[in-house]
């Protein structure tokens, strides 16, 4: 029976790629189109697409999502967007869970060097290589402009994904920099379900199923100085760990 169970898992996570490669194939030659807007202007083209292409995804692969509000969110307002990075499936639970807002994503360059989708995401998404220092400090220029304009940024604090038995790994300091330096304030999302829709272990993993995004209040960073880095960034950690041992997250073991 266990043979039968995965061998269905793994057609369905067949089906499920093909889905996403379907939804990537008629999204490139718009993306490429918006090549004749403006940057901003393009990106948000690119994020509008993306987040209808996260719709249909996420309707066809059978994933119900839902945003549940601990605290009033704000769409008119810019905060330094946090997440806690468990799954593949991420992007698109973040792109559904964060639709009413205009973001921009923090991604990994590395990312970029994948056919077709690479092309797609290093258009609309920051790129950072972390392992280079100059590197590093442009990609955070461009995100403190980003927010300059009134446009939030999304960042995983953790970095990569939290292959341990704990609610979160070790939070690195750059999104709280960026929030202390702009004064703006960072709002903790938890996404409760990514871990079993789609385990970080195996593309083969893929099953249906409901998917929740907590919006967790917001953390006023007006009273921070950069010499505060490190306690704000515990401040949030606290936060985000709470909760998530409070919602009972399904890769956490006593």
């Amino acid at each position: 029976m266990r043979l039968i169970l995965r061998m269905v898992q793994v057609l369905f996570s067949l089906y499920a790629m093909l889905v996403f490669l379907v939804f990537m194939c008629l999204m490139l030659p718009f993306v490429i189109i918006t090549a004749v807007f403006p940057p901003t202007t393009r990106a948000g083209i690119i994020y509008f697409l993306a987040t209808l292409w996260a719709d249909g995804a996420m309707f066809l692969w059978g994933i119900r999502h839902r945003n549940m509000y601990e605290a009033p969110d704000n769409p008119n307002k810019p905060f330094v967007f946090v997440f806690n990075h468990i799954s593949y499936i991420d992007i698109p639970i973040l792109l559904k869970s964060l639709r009413k807002h205009s973001i921009r994503v923090l991604g990994k360059a590395e990312i970029a060097a994948i056919p077709l989708f690479g092309f797609i995401y290093r258009s609309a998404a920051i790129m950072v290589k972390r392992s280079d220092a100059a590197d590093r400090a442009k990609s955070v220029a461009v995100l403190k402009n980003t927010l300059s304009q009134n446009i939030s940024i999304v960042l995983a604090p953790e970095g990569t994904f939290n292959m341990t038995p704990h609610p979160l790994q070790p939070f690195y300091d750059g999104a709280f920099k960026i929030a202390i330096e702009t004064q703006t304030p960072i709002k903790p999302v938890l996404f409760l379900d990514a871990f079993d829709r789609l385990h970080y272990d195996s593309v083969f993993s893929f099953t249906p199923g409901k998917s929740r995004a907590v919006f967790l209040e917001e953390v006023d960073v007006s009273n921070y100085t950069l010499s505060d880095v490190a306690i704000l960034k515990q401040k949030v950690y606290g936060i985000m760990e709470q909760a998530l041992l409070k919602y009972k997250a399904s890769w956490i073991q006593s």
